[in-house]
């Protein structure tokens, strides 16, 4: 099992940083929504989005979070981390066919507790559309193991 571990508590560093990026589809947002239920029309439908402010459907804010968890969950810490918490601010619309690079950046750690505190923050074509911090639990290394 240990090939499917991330990173453990002592090879993380501040500092350290990992992403992901998804180009944002028609599908996605079709099936984000029937996944969470929220079926707002400023995401699924064309002619009501195009009287809001955003002239155009927006993908759902929570997807975003969702490319943090795949960072956190994939990349960095990866594997075997728990993600205990997440606040999160959204500053711009994220559109279908924008790609989002989420990024996760080690701020602090605490050894004592094994938790992790990150940097978190969602970009499309280099402008912050969400950001915020989240806490991982972090397994230490086992005892033997390099």
């Amino acid at each position: 099992m240990q090939e499917l571990h991330g990173f453990y508590l002592e090879d993380l560093e501040v500092g350290q940083t990992a992403n992901y990026a998804k180009t944002i589809t028609e599908a996605d947002v079709v099936l984000f929504a029937g996944i969470s239920g929220d079926d707002n029309p400023v995401h699924i439908n064309a002619e009501y989005a195009a009287q809001t402010m955003f002239k155009d459907r927006i993908v759902h804010g929570m997807f975003s979070a969702a490319l943090i968890s795949a960072v956190l969950g994939t990349r960095m810490p990866g594997p075997g981390a728990i993600y205990i918490d997440q606040q999160i601010s959204f500053k711009a619309p994220v559109y279908i066919g924008d790609t989002v690079t989420a990024t996760a950046t080690v701020m602090e750690i605490n050894e004592q507790r094994r938790r992790v505190t990150l940097k978190t923050v969602c970009t499309v074509k280099g402008k912050i559309v969400a950001e915020g911090v989240a806490t991982n639990m972090v397994d230490r290394r086992p005892v033997g193991d390099k």
